[in-house]
């Protein structure tokens, strides 16, 4: 007796929307196959001694992705610039242990994966530098201590400086733009990049911010219009940053740092919050890092980052983000 078998076809849902004025400019050479990005100097998997692979036991918690779960929302900190970088490898001459990021995003409703979306990633450098605000120093002058004794009463006469609270934008101070990069998902959802493991500052674990948009389209020129439907930030466990910080130059960067229960924008909920899960030897952690996520969004909302940051906790310092 014979059975019938079915198969199914994957629909993918083609939504239009009023084009913005966001654009992406292609620039510089052709980006990265993802092939490209599997033969890196380091192994995807990044073998130990003994040729086993090996995940860092915080950040294989809460293994199994439930597909129907919205990756939390971040504020989108001053230091986004809108993409001008369609690459896959972000890393230009940035030193530091090599990254493979692996991210899938999906539809948190269906499940289903959400193709031709584009993801933006960027972070700070090993000693906690982002391009384009290189004269904002290490972290741009967020975090310290926070502030004790009575207010003061008189009206200040100086201009306020620094970033602006929140979501709230600062202009790029230069032309540098390392770290930085913007790529398109496949039609499993799927997009890679290549970098470096993030450094950190004063008042922030360590961490990546991550932009996707929708509903736009991919031209000669680049990306063109949609909405970003998300706005979130990627974190790693203290065990990795442990391991890091023995390394140069991360052994050269002198911040204060935040861990990952002290920080004011991860909301301690796991790879929901962006606990990246990550794979690398442990006794060298040096020779590569891969990290991974199913990033579940809601591709018919507006989630740009610009509202008001989590309120501070007890345990943590205020902070840029």
């Amino acid at each position: 007796m014979t059975e019938n078998q079915q198969s199914q076809e994957s629909h993918v849902t083609q939504e239009s929307g009023e084009l913005t004025r966001r654009k992406i400019v292609v620039v510089g050479a052709g980006a990265l196959a993802v092939a490209g990005l599997g033969g890196t100097a380091f192994a995807a998997s990044a073998a130990t001694e003994d040729g086993r692979a090996t995940r860092s036991a915080t950040s294989a918690q809460d293994d199994a992705e439930v597909c129907y779960r919205l990756t939390s929302e971040t504020v989108e900190g001053p230091y986004y610039i809108d993409a001008d970088k369609i690459r896959q490898d972000i890393t230009e001459d940035r030193e530091g242990i090599p990254l493979l990021l692996d991210l899938k995003v999906i539809d948190s409703e269906t499940c289903k994966p959400i193709r031709n979306a584009a993801v933006d990633i960027w972070h700070c450098d090993a000693v906690g530098v982002y391009s384009g605000y290189e004269d904002m120093g290490n972290g741009g002058g967020g975090g310290g201590p926070a502030p004790t004794g009575a207010p003061p009463t008189d009206t200040p006469t100086d201009a306020p400086t620094g970033p602006p609270p929140g979501g709230g934008h600062q202009e790029p101070t230069d032309d540098t733009r390392y770290l930085r990069g913007t790529w398109r998902t496949d039609r499993n959802g799927h997009v890679a990049f290549r970098t470096v493991f993030p450094g950190w500052y004063r008042g922030r674990c360590v961490h990546i911010h991550v932009k996707v948009h929708v509903d736009g389209e991919w031209t000669d020129a680049g990306y063109e219009g949609g909405h970003a439907c998300h706005t979130g930030q990627f974190f790693f466990d203290e065990e990795s940053v442990l391991a890091s910080a023995v390394v140069e130059p991360y052994a050269s960067n002198a911040a204060e740092r935040t861990t990952l229960t002290e920080d004011t924008i991860y909301d301690q909920s796991g790879t929901q919050g962006g606990l990246l899960k990550l794979r690398y030897g442990k006794r060298h952690i040096g020779k590569g890092v891969r990290g991974s996520l199913t990033v579940g969004v809601d591709p018919e909302a507006t989630e740009d980052g610009q509202g008001a940051p989590p309120q501070p906790t007890t345990s943590a310092s205020p902070s840029a983000s």
